[in-house]
């Protein structure tokens, strides 16, 4: 059963203008039961900068809501906005609306318990693709965001890789943005993971590298901003 939305947590932290840029979104084979504003609701996609969501309601673009979900029995509070939102179903009694909305403001260890959930879910997803892409590549990509944990902790900055012309170009980043032909990570990866996902990302579908990149934001989103 999902908590009240309404309970007061007093530990908030407001995200950037860069924060919330729009990432990649991993589409959830079965939704996740959510409460907006303390209606039920359902998460149809998720990743670590927001969601697109099936609720009740008629919101206007800009409008902020309280989204809660829970993950490994814990609830996972954001303040979400209303980027896009179009109205699917009519009732006399309600209105249904499917809403992209972006991560504002998270409550607590909030990102860090969406970090685990996507995490877990990209992992499972990429194991799925090992008869495509090879055993190898994708244990590369699953384990690429457990890595490099005694460095976390003094190194700062990202390592962006760009495949040109059958080459892989390598540079050191101030940014986490994510590059159309590569992906962009925290600068302690360990470099042979690296190498594995660049190998990956050759032999991979459109979707394979849609999942390279969401992998690539979560490693990124662990970078210590001082």
């Amino acid at each position: 059963m999902l908590a009240s939305a309404t309970n007061t947590i007093d530990t908030s932290r407001s995200m950037s203008a860069k924060d919330r840029r729009e990432f990649q979104r991993l589409r959830l084979a079965k939704p996740i039961l959510a409460l907006l504003d303390g209606q039920n609701a359902l998460m149809l996609d998720i990743g670590i900068g927001g969601t697109f969501i099936e609720h009740y309601g008629e919101p206007k673009l800009g409008d902020r809501q309280r989204l809660l979900f829970r993950w490994k029995g814990t609830d996972v509070q954001f303040v979400a906005e209303v980027r896009r939102t179009t109205i699917i179903r009519k009732t006399a009694n309600a209105v249904v609306s499917h809403s992209g909305m972006s991560f504002i403001e998270s409550f607590g260890d909030a990102e860090a318990r969406l970090n685990d959930m996507m995490a877990t879910f990209v992992g499972k997803m990429l194991a799925a693709q090992k008869a495509n892409a090879g055993a190898t590549e994708a244990e590369a990509s699953v384990t690429l965001v457990d890595l490099g944990g005694a460095r976390r902790s003094r190194t700062r900055g990202y390592v962006t890789y760009r495949l040109q012309n059958g080459t892989w170009a390598r540079e050191l980043s101030e940014t986490p943005t994510q590059p159309l032909n590569g992906f962009t990570v925290a600068g302690y990866e360990d470099e042979d993971e690296l190498e594995s996902l660049c190998r990956a990302w050759e032999t991979a579908d459109t979707e394979g590298r849609r999942l390279i990149r969401l992998v690539a934001e979560l490693s990124a989103r662990a970078v210590k901003k001082s």
